[in-house]
């Protein structure tokens, strides 16, 4: 017994320098193998350490699920990593749930004591909540949903739902009865439906961060029904992560954890009807052309790319640093400036200019790039919209007042490559598109960038 715990001992000693890694993108693939390293350690450990009647099922289950993430891992597009990441959350609450309903019923009574049925209802509880709300989270990134949808009086019915599910996790730890565990469970896959259908699409990358966290604790909780030192170590490192993330998260948004889960959308109805719509822009707006950009870049001495999900809609991660090796061919210095919220997700954008091959040195955060903006000659905005809008610096009646931003428009000039003028997730105008230094490139981001490089070229 002694070497089991050790093993578990020495998984969590990966998983702690695996996170560690994950800190910084120069790192993160040192750090993912090393988690991976860990988990394997930990599932070897665990295998051999309880009494397995037959392997079967568990190879079975292997080869059938390891074969689906391979294929998976191997097709899913950048751009709909946030949706699988909220998918794998919702897996990870499916098998908390599964075994503490499992091993409720092949567990005498006799072994059910008070504290067994706690983690078992906290296992089945968080881990159904977590499924269910990362099944609306996956449908709302998914373009299904992307508003927060309002259900009459759904204040009323979280609470009143949210206290049934308290009063069955209490009768079920007193009574120890079956069929309040079933009840129980259904409250709580309700439960998560109504916590994240109210919640607006601006919100998403805190809403996957904190049900990373929620999947963490279950397995922690399940961890503490099964008697396993290494899920429960796991768990909690992935649930403090998880809390500590969604934090993060709430502070780049200005936003707090409360506000996220119980006030809907980010904009409000009322805020919503004193917005204006298109005859904000009209006659305001300076458009051009990949001709007058490119004679732009051609004298600018510094120049700042600022990503957002424009650029992963259009999978123009490879293309953009095409165009910064251009640039840089011809003498100029290029950075790319990375906001902590800009994509789906945290760290949407680290990835996908890595993917590209984008040196981590050229990857700046926003604090770290903010004070470059004044002596920059041109930014590029590929369709970053909320995380660039000055309004939120500049303007105390805007909805997204007082949320931090890149401060493109410092910038001498300022590009911004859209196919539209439409709103961003905060659905309010952008004052940027219409600032005395920005300029208007409309198009998809991959095509208008590769006519940038071949007007560069012309030069």
């Amino acid at each position: 017994m002694e070497w089991i715990n050790l093993a578990y001992l020495v998984a969590s000693i990966l998983f702690i320098y695996g996170l560690k890694g994950l800190g910084s993108p120069k790192t993160a693939v040192r750090g993912n193998r090393l988690g991976a390293v860990g988990m394997l350690v930990a599932v070897v450990a665990t295998l051999v350490n309880k009494d397995v009647l037959s392997f079967g099922w568990i190879i079975a289950g292997m080869v059938v699920g390891g074969a689906i993430g391979a294929y998976i891992a191997r097709t899913i597009k950048m751009t709909a990593m946030p949706e699988m990441v909220a998918l794998l959350n919702g897996f990870g609450g499916a098998a908390s749930m599964l075994v503490a309903l499992s091993q409720f019923i092949i567990t005498p009574a006799v072994f059910r004591n008070p504290t067994w049925l706690a983690a078992l209802m906290l296992s089945a509880l968080i881990g159904a909540v977590t499924l269910t709300g990362s099944l609306v989270a996956w449908a709302k990134l998914q373009g299904f949903a992307e508003k927060a949808l309002k259900i009459p009086h759904q204040n009323l019915l979280r609470v009143v739902l949210s206290f049934v599910t308290v009063a069955l996790a209490g009768l079920f730890i007193w009574q120890g009865h079956g069929f309040m565990l079933l009840l129980l469970t259904v409250s709580a896959l309700a439960l998560g439906v109504l916590l994240v259908i109210a919640i607006g699409g601006a919100d998403m990358p805190v809403v996957i961060a904190l049900l990373n966290s929620y999947s963490g604790i279950a397995a922690a909780a399940t961890g503490f029904v099964l008697m396993n030192n290494g899920l429960i170590i796991s768990g909690s490192l992935v649930g403090a992560s998880g809390i500590i993330l969604s934090k993060i998260m709430c502070k780049a948004m200005n936003r707090s954890l409360r506000s996220v889960l119980f006030g809907g959308a980010m904009v409000s109805d009322e805020q919503m009807a004193s917005i204006p719509g298109k005859e904000f822009y009209e006659g305001k707006v300076k458009s051009c052309g990949a001709e007058e950009v490119a004679m732009l870049l051609e004298d600018a001495r510094k120049v700042v790319i600022a990503p957002g999900y424009g650029l992963a809609v259009a999978q123009a991660q490879h293309v953009t640093q095409e165009l910064a090796r251009t640039l840089e061919a011809r003498g100029a210095e290029v950075k790319f400036a990375i906001h902590p919220v800009a994509g789906r997700m945290p760290g949407h954008m680290n990835v996908l200019l890595a993917e590209a091959e984008v040196p981590y040195d050229k990857l700046i955060e926003m604090d770290a790039i903010n004070p470059e903006f004044s002596q920059t000659d041109v930014t590029l905005v590929l369709g970053a919209n909320d995380v660039t809008n000055p309004a939120a610096r500049d303007d105390p009646s805007s909805p997204i007042f007082g949320m931090p931003i890149l401060e493109v428009d410092k910038s001498k000039t300022v590009i911004v490559i859209k196919r539209s003028l439409s709103p961003g997730f905060a659905g309010i105008p952008n004052q940027l598109f219409i600032n005395d230094n920005s300029l208007m490139l409309y198009g998809d981001a991959k095509a208008v960038l590769q006519d940038l490089i071949r007007a560069l070229q012309e030069l």
